[in-house]
């Protein structure tokens, strides 16, 4: 439907641009009687379909199926030809009017060069801009064409990332579930109803390329509360969420999950001084998280995790958050402390309907 509309549009700009040349030549006369008027408009008809033919021939048939088609010669060739049959055409034009309106200016005998010169290059320029039409609706399709494939790629992509992370995000919380029931089993049963709703979010609303953020807050609230249960009561975890629960602000789900996840797994030492400060905040389409954490790296012969969580949030923000997002990350100088600060901006409603 979409591509009729737009057939429909062009037809209408082509009927309207060559009503003008045709008939307004004729209107600007306000000397002559409407029978001259009319009369001029006939003579003039002849040209004016001999330049049609020549903008119409290289529309349709030559751009696009020699010069689009790398058949340069040929195409340079034929139009050659078809503006020299064109010129020929208009000369006889004038000649047909002189007989059947003797006063009607003989223009291509009375000057024959310049006259083939100014049909030449009048015959040119509607070749010319018959081509750079049809150039610049191929190159709009080929940019249309590469935008859907870019699109595709990167659905593709997100959706692979989204299989990726479902057994990861899973993985870890059975770990700490496990460990749990070690410690606490009447906790561990209460973790287990809260793990329930964790993978509903995880299983649902990770479908979704958008959730509300309140929603999202309450996930990562959710699975906080179940790693608090799990650590040391030594281990400082303080949170600042400041998010209304009504905030719908669109985000991309389990984004920042992974970094939580990472921070409990490097910022926690069975004996040494451990905290994990969290720090969430949505404020004019800014979304802030920011979390920092004691650095107490692992071993290379610990295997609790994937090491893949870092990974996917690099890629999820590049592929939603292109050019909408800063991801500042890294060590404080003395070594002691990670941190971790996202900024996404939400306020580009293409980019969150994308």
């Amino acid at each position: 439907m979409g591509k009729q509309n737009i057939d429909k549009r062009n037809l209408a700009i082509h009927v309207l641009c060559w009503g003008l040349v045709i008939f307004v030549p004729s209107i600007l006369r306000p000397s002559e009687s409407m029978d001259e008027r009319l009369l001029h408009t006939f003579r003039s008809l002849g040209p004016t379909l001999c330049y049609m033919a020549v903008f119409y021939i290289n529309y349709l048939y030559l751009v696009p199926l020699l010069y689009l088609k790398h058949r340069r010669n040929r195409f340079f060739w034929e139009n050659i030809a078809l503006i020299t049959l064109a010129i020929l055409l208009h000369s006889g034009w004038w000649w047909l009017m002189s007989l059947l309106f003797p006063d009607t200016p003989r223009r291509g005998p009375h000057a024959p060069v310049a006259f083939a010169l100014w049909q030449i290059t009048m015959m040119s320029l509607m070749a010319a801009l018959a081509m750079a039409i049809r150039m610049s609706q191929h190159w709009k399709k080929m940019d249309d064409m590469r935008r859907e494939a870019e699109k595709a790629r990167s659905e593709a992509e997100l959706s692979n990332l989204r299989n990726q992370l479902n057994p990861h995000f899973l993985l870890n919380t059975l770990n700490n579930i496990y460990a749990l029931i070690a410690i606490d089993p009447d906790k561990a049963q209460g973790a287990v109803h809260d793990l329930s709703k964790l993978l509903r979010h995880v299983l649902y609303d990770n479908q979704q390329d958008f959730v509300p953020l309140n929603k999202e807050v309450a996930f990562i609230n959710n699975y906080i509360e179940l790693m608090r249960i799990r650590v040391n009561q030594s281990v400082n975890i303080c949170t600042n969420i400041s998010v209304d629960e009504n905030d719908s602000t669109p985000i991309a789900p389990l984004i920042f999950i992974s970094l939580i996840e990472n921070a409990f797994k490097h910022g926690i030492s069975p004996s040494m001084p451990s905290y994990i400060n969290i720090k969430i905040a949505q404020e004019d389409g800014i979304i802030t998280c920011e979390i920092r954490n004691s650095c107490h790296p692992k071993s290379t012969n610990d295997k609790s995790g994937s090491g893949i969580g870092l990974e996917q949030v690099q890629k999820r923000l590049e592929l939603m958050y292109e050019g909408h997002h800063e991801w500042l990350r890294g060590t404080t100088d003395d070594g002691k402390e990670y941190y971790s600060i996202i900024k996404i901006n939400s306020n580009d409603s293409e980019m969150c309907n994308s």
